[in-house]
């Protein structure tokens, strides 16, 4: 078996070499690789990336900033493990939980594991706000989809390749989470969630998501849920 980690990349220069750092770290009982990919930064992230020399490392740029999906697509198609992990670039996520979230798909009882915010985990104190706004969007994908996930939202989802490769992904942005969710609960995956820490940033740390991106999700969880 052998781990990919995909981790698209949006001008994140004071942040890109620890997460690196931390995955490579990550004892998780298997080969690994780590699959970067660049969208586009104008940060000075491409010049910290073009000095990754690791064999354990492959870094693809993308000529302009497309967006997180856009750089998932090239990630997937770049991976060559059995198993498929996401991880930011913002140090919100630790790579410490990836032996917690590889063991359903490890015992044979998932197909893809979702990384929990809210299943009890640690995790910083921030936006109120932005909670509900999940608990919206989860809610929303859950009746539409017969799930009981408690984060749609969460960066962490671990599906295996062969379920990842009958998927055909069309968001270029944002829009990945609504969509992959919708699509496994299509194809009846069977899909698990487990508790991870977090910890968030504010704006003036960098996170990038706002309420726009929330009313895109919405009308992404009604688009995949009854189109294609």
């Amino acid at each position: 078996m052998k781990l990919s980690v995909i981790i698209p990349v949006f001008n994140e220069k004071n942040t890109i070499r620890e997460v690196v750092q931390r995955v490579r770290e990550t004892d998780v009982g298997m080969e690994k690789e780590i699959v970067i990919v660049d969208d586009g930064s104008q940060d000075g992230t491409q010049d910290i990336l073009k000095d990754m020399n690791f064999p354990d490392t492959q870094v693809l740029f993308q000529e302009k900033n497309q967006g997180k999906g856009a750089a998932l697509h090239k990630g997937f198609s770049n991976a060559r493990g059995d198993i498929i992990l996401i991880q930011d670039a913002d140090l919100e996520y630790d790579p410490a939980d990836y032996p917690t979230l590889l063991k359903p798909i490890l015992d044979g009882r998932a197909d893809a594991v979702y990384g929990s915010r809210f299943l009890g985990g640690p995790h910083r104190v921030l936006f109120f706000w932005h909670y509900v706004g999940n608990k919206l969007l989860t809610t929303l994908s859950n009746m539409l989809t017969n799930l009981n996930l408690s984060d749609m939202e969460t960066c962490y989802k671990v599906i295996k390749k062969d379920v990842l490769d009958r998927i055909m992904l069309k968001s270029k942005r944002f829009g990945f989470e609504p969509e992959i969710t919708v699509k496994l609960a299509k194809m009846k995956a069977k899909i698990y969630e487990v508790p991870i820490s977090y910890s968030g940033r504010d704006y003036s740390a960098g996170k990038k998501i706002g309420w726009k991106d929330g009313i895109a999700a919405i009308c992404h969880i009604i688009r995949f849920k009854f189109f294609k």
